[in-house]
């Protein structure tokens, strides 16, 4: 029994921190056909008319407070730009911009990762009403073939390329040069006949940086952001003033209190702009607040992480927001470290992840910690949405709960509808997406007769008879399967569990078994846990975890919970083939078409060389 469904004993334990945001309140309508619409009571808060005037406003009140802080190579100091120097410098790029002839219908494309120059480049176009196009850096400094990156040029037809470095994206440069000769190719460093950006921001900005900005509206095109590409080519999604505003006016309509004006929070992130979590969410979200975001240029990933945690001692974060993966290497951090845990805790006030559901034993971990320091536990909130939707949903009370995605926020209505034995997710609102750029039939294909998008995920009710207490994430309706029984197989919640039952010695798994007697695992051994395993690392993990799914098993109930034979993955997945995503989540479905020798040999009799038997 979890402490969730045990009152004595979540009685027992410490309070948590108070949650500064309102109670849940929903009217839930259910219709004749089975489906549902969903509504928040709360009416959205105040939003800005757009990010550009809201940069404006901001560094019009606090000029000379940091804005966005990066470490000097070398780990070395903090340095960055103020309010008011990033406002001056985006309104110089947005008149460099205009002065190039670029128009709404235009864009500029960015290649690289999250920098102080990536953000002034984002705000210059907002500013000029020039949508500007982040892509995963993946796409021109890890593919082979660059098809990616050919792709979604070829979707936003950029006329400005702007890069952190000209020796290192030179290969991408001259990928793109091919394609169009005519193209602007803007590097901080301006080596290799590039522009050097500071020609762009020393730019004085006349009245017609003035006149761009007072044409924006809440239906101008502010940035195209492209899919992860589950189930093709990444897609192109246009992504208004006015979706960044209806995520920040939603949760503005939560909020319970008013914020500090002289504790502005300070906030440290390593997730990619080339996202929604990151690059919208995250960054309007600090510049509403008026806050200091300070880029983290480690990731949750061996080798890397190192540097989160030594950013992590001299950045105290009121909110700490990240990836499940991220969650898990942290709490291992700071059980070793007491002078991390004391800082990480220091100022936190609640913590949220997203991008995919957060294992029970990370969740107990982390409380423990906070216990530990606080004395007290710390609320933890997640928001669920899409590329094409922005956030759409969140948990924003007290939960004890892993796996809620919440309920809609204000100014959001969501439709679930019947789809087999499940509930699919549909909604509409001012996150909303008009469509996809340039490709009207896949966009008409992403709506219903009402005007819906479709996620392509379920969800169901933590308890029907009682909608308040949120919803619970039931897995993609495209990612399920039934097995020759007729069982059908949640992908979406059994993934999790069983990753989390195999921690710390799995990295992530995907599952098989359509139409096949049982469910099948190909395993991703983390890399930390492979290096502590000794001179056999291979052997030992085989037996770990023959030994972990069959303690699954015996607890999971019937054949659609448990594993009948696993193999190890020796080939890291392929970012090029579309198994993983840059934020690091793997594709089911991608993984299994690419790895389809290895799923026959687990449902080969006898097993193929490398598969493992659990189940007999």
């Amino acid at each position: 029994m979890s402490p969730a469904d045990d009152p004595g004993a979540a009685a027992t334990k410490p309070p948590f921190k108070p949650l500064p945001q309102k109670a849940p309140d929903v009217t839930v309508e259910r219709r004749a056909d089975g489906s549902y619409l969903i509504r928040s009571n709360h009416p959205p808060g105040e939003g800005p008319r757009s990010i550009a005037h809201l940069l404006a406003d901001r560094a019009g009140q606090h000029p000379d407070r940091p804005y966005i802080l990066q470490r000097a190579p070398g780990h070395g100091p903090w340095v960055g730009v103020t309010y008011g120097e990033a406002l001056a410098a985006a309104e110089g790029i947005a008149q460099s911009l205009l002065d190039l002839g670029l128009t709404p219908a235009d864009s500029v494309m960015v290649l690289s990762a999250n920098s102080v120059e990536h953000a002034l480049v984002m705000l210059g176009c907002y500013t000029a009403g020039i949508p500007v196009a982040p892509i995963s850096p993946a796409y021109s400094l890890m593919s082979t073939d660059h098809a990616k990156l050919k792709h979604c040029f070829e979707t936003v037809k950029p006329k400005v390329v702007f890069a952190q470095s000209s020796e290192m994206f030179a290969r991408a440069f001259e990928t793109l040069r091919a394609l169009d000769p005519r193209l602007v190719f803007v590097t901080v460093d301006g080596g290799n006949g590039t522009v050097p950006l500071s020609e762009l921001t020393g730019a004085r900005a006349t009245s017609t940086v003035h006149e761009a900005r007072e044409r924006l509206h809440h239906g101008t095109v502010a940035k195209y952001l492209f899919t992860s590409g589950s189930t093709g080519m990444p897609k192109g999604v246009p992504q208004t003033h006015g979706m960044f505003a209806g995520v920040i006016a939603g949760q503005e309509g939560l909020r319970d209190e008013d914020p500090d004006p002289d504790n502005p929070p300070q906030a440290l992130d390593w997730m990619p702009w080339s996202h929604i979590s990151a690059g919208n969410i995250a960054f309007n979200g600090n510049l509403w607040a008026g806050g200091t975001l300070h880029l983290d240029e480690g990731k949750p990933i061996p080798g890397m992480f190192e540097t989160t945690i030594r950013n992590l001692y001299e950045v105290s974060p009121m909110v700490f927001g990240s990836a499940p993966v991220a969650f898990g290497m942290l709490a291992e951090a700071m059980e070793r470290d007491p002078v991390l845990r004391a800082s990480f805790f220091r100022n936190l006030r609640y913590m949220g992840y997203g991008g995919a559901t957060l294992s029970n034993d990370i969740y107990e971990r982390m409380q423990a910690l906070a216990i530990a320091e606080t004395g007290h536990r710390i609320p933890l909130t997640t928001m669920y949405g899409a590329t094409e939707t922005q956030g759409i949903t969140v948990v924003h009370w007290i939960t004890e709960r892993v796996g809620l995605i919440g309920l809609p926020l204000p100014g959001i209505t969501l439709k679930l509808v019947p789809n087999g034995a499940k509930l699919e997710v549909r909604v509409k609102g001012p996150t909303v997406t008009s469509g996809y750029h340039n490709d009207p039939e896949k966009t008409a294909a992403a709506f219903d007769e009402e005007g819906f998008y479709k996620l392509g995920d379920a969800c169901r009710f933590l308890d029907p008879e009682d909608p308040k207490q949120g919803l619970v994430f039931d897995g993609r309706v495209t990612e399920d399967f039934k097995l020759d029984s007729g069982t059908w197989v949640s992908v979406g919640t059994l993934r999790p569990d069983l990753v989390a039952a195999c921690s710390p010695y799995v990295f992530d798994m995907v599952l098989s078994g359509q139409d096949k007697p049982f469910v099948g695992a190909l395993v991703w051994a983390a890399p930390a846990a492979m290096a502590a395993l000794g001179e056999e690392p291979l052997g030992t993990l085989t037996a770990i975890l023959k030994e972990r799914f069959r303690a699954f098993n015996a607890a999971a109930g019937g054949s659609s919970r448990q594993i009948g034979r696993f193999v190890i993955l020796t080939e890291p997945p392929s970012i090029d083939a579309g198994e993983i995503t840059d934020k690091g989540y793997v594709n089911q479905r991608a993984t299994l078409e690419r790895r389809q020798a290895l799923v026959d040999a687990i449902y080969a009799d006898p097993p193929g060389p490398g598969v493992v038997v659990v189940r007999e």
